[in-house]
C-alpha cells in the first residue's frame, strides 16, 4: 500500500496535536478533555483527519506498540478489524483459535461471552473512541462553502455511522452521543440506532465524492450506499421489518456507479511462475495497484513500514500460515505466528459436500479444481478436515486466501508487517445483497438474482445454475466472503445461529458435535463499567 498523496498515516496521528491531548476512556459521557484543564487543545485538523482513517488499521500513537488508544487493552488485540473478527468469525461455522486458552477466546469459541469478554469490551470501547474522534473533529471544523471541507465533514459523518452501525449490528442498543460533552449518552435502542444510521448516510452522501474521484482510501459515494444497501437487507433483524426494495435499490447503485467494478483479471508472477486467479488478486500485497483496486469501495490500508500494527491484514496473513505451509504457498511474511488461526470443517463441507472428500494437498490449484471453484483456497496436507480436540494444531485446515505477495514478482516492505490493505467493503456484496432481497421478496428464485449470483461464480470459475433459493444464497456469502469478518451477521439473519438446533457446526456452544446456545447471543451484552457510568443504559436481556 501506498499513502499517495496523503500524509504518512502515522505521521499523521503523532502529530494529532500540537499542543496538548485528546483523552478519551469512551466510559460512560465519553468525556474528551485536555489532561492539564489550564491547558488550551490546539488540534491540527489534517492531522485529526487522517487518524480518523487511521483508527481502523492502528492502535496508537507509535506504530504496533507505544501510546496506545485504549490504555485498558493489550494493544496487540485491540485492533477494530481483529476484535470485530474474532467476534463475527470465532463464534461461527468458519474460524477457530489454536490457542484456545486466550483470555476471552473460549467465550467466542463456545458461544458462552458475556458482559466482560475482553473482545467485545475491546470492540466496543475502539467503536466509541472513534466516534469521539469524528464529534470532535465535526465539533472543531466547520462548512467554510469549499468543496474539500464539505467532503471531510461529510466522510467524518458517514465513518461515525459505520461506527454506530457496529454498535447497532453486534450490540444492538448503545450509548448515543454526537457532540463532545461531559453529558452522559442517551440510551438508543437497536430501531433508533437504524434510523440514525440511515439518516446519517443519506445526509452525508449528498456531500460525498462521485464515484472514483476521492484520493485511494477515501470514501465517497459508493461507500454510502454499499453501507445502507447492507442495513436494509438486515432490515428484518435490526426493526422488525423488512425492506427488501431498499436493499435491491442501493444494491443496484452499487453495482451501476460507473467506477468501482468486479475483478476479473488473474496474473502470473514473473518471478515464481505461480497463477493467480482474480479472485486471488483481490487479496495480494499490490492489490492497490492493479485492477483488484477497483473491486474495493473501502480498502483499510496497510504498509509493512508505515502502518504497523498486529490486526486487520497482519492479523489475518500471520495468524494463517506456519513456515512449512510458506514454502508451497508463500505467505510473504516470517511466519512467525504459526497456524494458529485454522477452517472449521462446516466451512470446509460449504465448498465439497458433507461427506464429500476433499484433497489432502499444499496446491492451491488442486484444492480450487477439486471444489470447481476458485475460492476454496484452503491448505489441507498434514491437517484433518475436522476439528474434534482444539488443543491439537494439526486438526483444522488452514486459510491461503490473504497473502503478502505480489502479483508482479516484486518485493514488499517488510516480512515482519504486510502491505496487503483490507477490502472491508467490495462490490461482490451488491450481487449477493441484491439476489438475496430479490429471492426474500418473490418468494422464491428470481432471474436477475441468478444473473447476479452467477457473475460471481463465474468470476470463480464456478458451475453456474438456472435458479437459486435461499439455501443456496447462504452459501455462496460463505463462498464469496469467508474470513473477511462477517459471517455472523448472515448466520443471524438466516435464523443458522443462536435460538436453533437445525445448524451445528464443531465446538459450537462449547460442544465438539455443536450444541444448540441461547438467541440472545445473537447480539453482544453492554460492558459493565459502561452500565456502572451510566446510568443512562440498560443491559441486553439475557445478560
Amino acid at each position: 500500500m501506498k499513502l499517495n498523496s496523503k500524509k504518512s498515516l502515522l505521521t499523521a496521528a503523532c502529530l494529532l496535536f500540537a499542543a496538548g491531548a485528546l483523552t478519551t476512556s469512551c466510559v460512560g459521557d465519553l468525556d474528551v478533555d485536555p489532561i492539564n484543564p489550564q491547558q488550551t487543545m490546539e488540534p491540527n485538523n489534517d492531522a485529526l483527519f487522517n487518524k480518523i482513517y487511521a483508527s481502523f488499521a492502528l492502535t496508537g500513537q507509535q506504530g504496533p506498540d507505544g501510546i496506545k488508544d485504549l490504555a485498558s487493552f493489550d494493544e496487540g488485540q485491540s485492533d477494530f478489524y481483529r476484535m470485530a473478527w474474532y467476534m463475527n468469525e470465532f463464534t461461527t461455522d468458519e474460524a477457530h483459535w489454536i490457542w484456545a486458552t486466550d483470555a476471552g477466546v473460549p467465550d467466542l469459541l463456545h458461544n458462552t461471552y458475556g458482559s466482560n469478554n475482553d473482545f467485545s469490551m475491546g470492540l466496543y470501547y475502539r467503536l466509541y473512541f472513534t466516534i469521539t474522534l469524528c464529534n470532535f473533529y465535526l465539533d472543531q471544523v466547520p462548512d467554510d462553502g469549499t468543496t474539500e471541507t464539505a467532503r471531510r465533514r461529510a466522510e467524518v459523518r458517514f465513518i461515525r455511522a459505520l461506527n454506530y452501525y457496529y454498535l447497532m449490528d453486534n450490540y444492538a442498543n448503545a450509548s448515543f452521543i454526537e457532540h463532545v460533552s461531559p453529558n452522559l449518552g442517551e440510551y438508543y435502542t437497536r430501531t433508533q440506532l437504524f434510523d440514525y444510521v440511515v439518516s446519517e448516510l443519506n445526509a452525508a452522501e449528498a456531500d460525498m465524492a462521485p464515484a472514483g474521484e476521492n484520493t485511494y482510501g477515501r470514501v465517497d459515494k459508493v461507500a454510502a450506499w454499499n453501507l445502507l444497501s447492507r442495513i436494509y437487507l438486515n432490515a428484518e433483524v435490526y426493526t422488525g421489518t423488512a425492506k427488501w426494495d431498499e436493499a435491491m435499490e442501493y444494491a443496484e447503485k452499487v453495482i451501476n456507479n460507473g467506477y468501482y467494478r468486479l475483478n476479473t483479471t488473474g496474473a502470473t508472477n514473473p518471478v515464481t511462475g505461480e497463477t493467480y486467479s482474480a479472485y486471488q488478486m483481490l487479496f495480494l500485497a499490490d492489490n492497490n495497484e492493479t485492477s483488484a483496486r477497483y473491486e474495493a469501495i473501502f480498502p483499510i490500508m496497510f504498509d509493512g513500514v508505515n502502518t504497523q500494527s498486529h490486526g486487520g491484514m497482519n492479523f489475518l496473513i500471520l495468524s494463517c500460515y506456519s513456515a512449512d505451509m510458506s514454502s508451497a504457498v508463500p505467505s510473504g511474511t516470517d511466519n512467525s505466528w504459526g497456524k494458529c488461526t485454522r477452517v472449521r470443517g462446516k466451512l470446509i463441507d460449504t465448498f465439497f459436500g458433507e461427506g464429500v472428500d476433499a484433497p489432502e494437498t499444499d496446491n492451491v490449484k488442486t484444492m480450487t479444481t477439486a471444489a470447481n471453484d476458485d475460492r476454496a483456497l484452503f491448505y489441507s496436507k498434514g491437517y484433518t478436515r475436522y476439528i474434534n480436540d482444539e488443543s491439537e494444531s494439526t486438526q483444522g485446515y488452514s486459510c491461503v486466501k490473504f497473502r503478502n505477495v505480489r502479483s508482479d514478482g516484486k518485493g514488499t516492505a517488510a516480512l515482519v508487517k504486510v502491505d496487503t490493505d483490507l477490502p472491508l467493503f467490495r462490490v461482490a456484496e451488491a450481487y449477493l445483497t441484491y439476489a438475496e432481497a430479490a429471492i426474500r421478496k418473490s418468494g422464491g428464485p428470481n432471474s436477475k438474482a441468478t444473473d447476479y449470483i452467477n457473475v460471481l461464480r463465474k468470476r470463480a470459475n464456478a458451475a453456474t445454475q438456472t435458479s437459486y433459493e435461499l439455501k443456496d444464497v447462504i452459501k455462496e456469502w460463505s463462498k464469496e466472503f469467508w474470513f473477511e469478518g462477517r459471517r455472523r451477521m448472515d448466520l443471524v439473519r438466516f435464523g443458522m445461529y443462536g435460538g436453533q438446533s437445525t445448524y451445528k457446526w464443531e465446538f459450537m456452544g462449547g460442544n465438539a458435535n455443536g450444541a444448540q446456545f441461547p438467541a440472545f447471543r445473537n447480539i453482544y451484552p453492554l460492558p459493565d463499567n459502561d452500565l456502572t457510568n451510566n446510568p443512562n443504559l440498560k443491559q441486553n436481556a439475557g445478560y
